[in-house]
C-alpha cells in the first residue's frame, strides 16, 4: 500500500478523533489508556490545539500517516526535541485493521528521511518487550536496541518492561 506523511493541521481533528475512537480498544491493548476524558470531543480539540502550538514552536513534529486517499491510516511523531543536543523521540501508532502490512515501517522511512531537514541527529524510541512488531520496525529502519528496562510495569493484568532504541542519522 502506498502511503505518506503529512504534517498534523488544525483541519485534522475531527478525522483524527474518529481514528482514536475506532482504534482505541485495540491501541489499550499495547499502551495505557489515555482515560476517558481524551475522547471528549471540546477536550480533544482542545489537547489538538495545544499539539498545534508545540509543533509551531519546534518542540515536536506530528504526522499523520495518511492513505493515498487521504484516509487516515495512523500517527507517527517525533516529539520532546532538544535543539542543542539534536535529539528527538519517537512515538507511532497504527490502526488495527492496518497492521501487518509495512505501513508502520514505510512511515518510520519516510519521517527519517525528513529529519535531516529539521537537524536532528539523534532519536529514541522505546516500546514493551511483547511488542515484537514494534522492534521489527525499529528495527529494519536502522534503530538499534540499547538496554531492556529492569523495572516491569503491569498493564491488562500482564507484566512487561520497556526495551529501549536509538538511531542514529549517518551511521
Amino acid at each position: 500500500m502506498d502511503i505518506f506523511i503529512e504534517i498534523l493541521r488544525t483541519t485534522d481533528a475531527e478525522a483524527l478523533l474518529k481514528f482514536e475512537l475506532e482504534n482505541r480498544a485495540f491501541f489499550e491493548e499495547m499502551v495505557p489508556t489515555r482515560g476517558d476524558d481524551y475522547y471528549n470531543p471540546e477536550i480533544f480539540n482542545k489537547r489538538h490545539e495545544a499539539l498545534l502550538e508545540e509543533q509551531a514552536q519546534g518542540g515536536s513534529y506530528f504526522y499523520l500517516i495518511k492513505a493515498q486517499e487521504g484516509s487516515i491510516l495512523g500517527r507517527i511523531n517525533l516529539v520532546d526535541i532538544d535543539k542543542s543536543q539534536k535529539i528527538g523521540h519517537l512515538g507511532y501508532r497504527v490502526g488495527q485493521a492496518h497492521t501487518g502490512k509495512g505501513i508502520a515501517h514505510q512511515a518510520l522511512k519516510l519521517l527519517l528521511e525528513t529529519v535531516t531537514d529539521k537537524d536532528i541527529l539523534k532519536i529514541h524510541a522505546q516500546t514493551t518487550t511483547n511488542n515484537i512488531a514494534s522492534q521489527k520496525v525499529l528495527e529494519k529502519n536502522g534503530f538499534k536496541s540499547t538496554e531492556t528496562a529492569d523495572e516491569e510495569f503491569e498493564m491488562n493484568g500482564q507484566k512487561f518492561k520497556f526495551v529501549y532504541y536509538t538511531w542514529t542519522n549517518g551511521f
